[in-house]
């Protein structure tokens, strides 16, 4: 088999690598911890579970348009994420709290290292999905 794999497809596969953990991850801590969702968690998964499923179709054979269908999924998951975390925070007034039954968006359900919580990990997931997406967007080695 000869393939050529440029480092744009790399960095496509890494984005798929970070989706497709931050997809395990959620679900580990959904079905494996028992910890329910808010309604902002349920949010975000529905922007990064489509990556875990989408990315992929990108690399055989490597398409650059994957880039196009799956930065506007990162971009809408980080700006949902950013809010919760700021609401978690207490820098959104709970007025704006959409949560209005089950588990409020402002409770902290699970603290890792003292300070990592769920909406950190989906900002950092979503972060380098779109960090990796625009360097291979911008990548010039076809």
């Amino acid at each position: 088999m000869n393939c050529r794999c440029t480092s744009a497809w790399w960095l496509v596969y890494a984005a798929w690598v970070v989706a497709a953990s931050a997809t395990l991850g959620a679900l580990f801590f959904g079905e494996v911890m028992q910890l329910p969702p808010c309604l902002l968690c349920w949010y975000q998964r529905i922007f990064m579970f489509p990556l875990a499923l989408l990315l992929p179709l990108g690399l055989a054979p490597y398409d650059r348009k994957i880039i196009r269908y799956a930065l506007p999924l990162a971009v809408i998951g980080w700006g949902i994420a950013v809010f919760h975390q700021l609401l978690v925070d207490g820098w959104v007034p709970r007025d704006f709290e959409p949560c209005a039954r089950g588990v409020p968006c402002s409770k902290t359900v699970i603290e890792l290292f003292g300070f990592l919580t769920i909406p950190w990990l989906s900002i950092a997931a979503f972060s380098a999905i779109i960090g990796l997406l625009l360097l291979a967007h911008f990548r010039r080695d076809e």
